[in-house]
C-alpha cells in the first residue's frame, strides 16, 4: 500500500494511492491502529498532498553510506552518527524550501526516510522492521557552513534544523525492502546522486533496534536514513527530486 496524507474539501485524511491515479480514503489514521478503506474515492489531481506524517519527532543519520563517507573525508563512524530536527524543519512534496537569509552554501541530501509504525524499545535488530510503518522519500537540507563550524565541536544541530529543511513524501510505501533500494537525487532534471541502500553502514534494522536500546520509538517518528554520495549546492530557483525505486518523488 502507498499511504498519502491529503488535504480535500477543506478536509484532512490518509489515503491509499491506487495505480490508476485514484486515492481511497482511509478510516482515521494508520498510527492509531487497524484502519480500512472507504468507498471515498477522489483524483489525486483533485486534492493536495501534504507531509505523509503529521508533527513526527524527526530523527536523522549522518555520514551512513560508504561512498559518502569516502567523498567527505571523514572517519567510519563506529556508532551511527544521530542528529535530530525540529518539527518546522518539516514540509511536504512540492512545498518550497525556505533559504537562509544570508546563507551561502545550502546543500540537498537524497535520502530513505523510515516511518515507525509501532511503539518500540529495545527491540532486536531481527525484529526491527516489525515495527517500522514503511518508506518515503525525503531531503535532508544542510547549511554547510553552520554545520562545519558545528562538527568541529562535536555538534550536528543548527546547520540542519532551519524551518522547511525537512521535506518527505509524497507517499509511505509500506511493502519495500529497505537492504537494496536505489535512491536518485535530480537537481533541475539532472542526476546528481544515485545510490543503493545496500551501500548503508548502518542498516535500517539496525539503525531502528540501535535507536531503541536508548529511547522508546513512537507511532510517526521518522529517520532520515543517511545520503548517498554526490552531494552538492541548492540554490533559489532550484528543484530538486528525489527518486525511491522509481516510485516516490518529493521536492
Amino acid at each position: 500500500m502507498k499511504i498519502v496524507r491529503y488535504e480535500h474539501l477543506n478536509e484532512t485524511a490518509y489515503g491509499s494511492l491506487l495505480a490508476d491515479g485514484v486515492v481511497e480514503r482511509l478510516s482515521g489514521s494508520p498510527f492509531s491502529g487497524a484502519v480500512s478503506v472507504t468507498n471515498d474515492r477522489v483524483a489525486l489531481s483533485q486534492v493536495k498532498l501534504l507531509a505523509p506524517v503529521e508533527r513526527p519527532r524527526i530523527f536523522g543519520a549522518g555520514f551512513n553510506y560508504v561512498a559518502h563517507i569516502k567523498e567527505t573525508g571523514w572517519e567510519v563512524p563506529e556508532l551511527p552518527m544521530l542528529f535530530v530536527k525540529p518539527e518546522s524543519a518539516l514540509i511536504g512534496p512540492n512545498e518550497n524550501i525556505i533559504y537562509p537569509k544570508g546563507a551561502t552554501n545550502v546543500h540537498y541530501e537524497a535520502e530513505l526516510v523510515v516511518v515507525i509504525g509501532r511503539r518500540a524499545r529495545r527491540i532486536a535488530e531481527e525484529s526491527a522492521l516489525e515495527y517500522v510503518l514503511g518508506y518515503t522519500c525525503g531531503n535532508d537540507v544542510s547549511d554547510r557552513s553552520i554545520q562545519a563550524k558545528e562538527m568541529k565541536f562535536g555538534c550536528l544541530f543548527a546547520g540542519k534544523a532551519f524551518d522547511t529543511f525537512a521535506p518527505i513524501g509524497p507517499a509511505i510505501a509500506t511493502d519495500l525492502d529497505p537492504s537494496n533500494l536505489r535512491v536518485v537525487g535530480r537537481l533541475n532534471g539532472e542526476v546528481k546522486q544515485n545510490g543503493s541502500t545496500s551501500d548503508l553502514l548502518f542498516s535500517v534494522p539496525k539503525l531502528v533496534s540501535y535507536m531503541s536500546s536508548f529511547m522508546t520509538l513512537e507511532p510517526g517518528d521518522i529517520i532520515m536514513s543517511g545520503t548517498p554520495s554526490g552531494i552538492g549546492p541548492i540554490k533559489p530557483g532550484d528543484r530538486f527530486e528525489v527518486e525511491i525505486e522509481g516510485d516516490q518523488v518529493t521536492r
